[in-house]
């Protein structure tokens, strides 16, 4: 659960969802990731690090570059913990589906019952 916890922290910002988008393009240097943002370099280095934390990118040092790359795996426990819920909606939502088509076919019936005595006094 802390791992879940972690990249749950690491995604609720969109700065750092920004990052990562950016980021499934394939590795790019810390001053590539950081350009599109209106932020200081050491506020863009607290996001890589928070994301580093939960295991969503890995630094890697070529020469004097460094190269961040995306590491996606931590976001399929994500997609599995939300699949969860999704389940339990679909669930009450069809239960609801079937009550309503229930409540749809009994007033039918009360409707045609009393056409039918209004049709007999006649």
């Amino acid at each position: 659960m802390n791992q879940l916890t972690d990249v749950l922290t690491a995604i609720s910002h969109p700065t750092r969802r920004a990052i990562i988008g950016q980021l499934a393009n394939g590795p790019s240097r810390f001053l590539d990731v950081a350009e599109p943002f209106d932020v200081a370099l050491n506020a863009i280095t607290k996001h890589l690090k928070l994301l580093e934390r939960a295991g969503l990118i890995e630094r890697e040092k070529q020469g004097r570059e460094v190269y961040i790359s995306l590491r996606p795996e931590p976001l399929q426990e994500v997609a599995s913990w939300v699949n969860e819920y999704e389940r339990f909606w679909n669930e009450r939502l069809d239960k609801f589906e079937q009550y309503f088509r229930k409540q749809q076919l009994k007033e039918k019936i009360n409707r045609k019952g009393k056409k039918n005595s209004k049709e007999k006094k006649i």
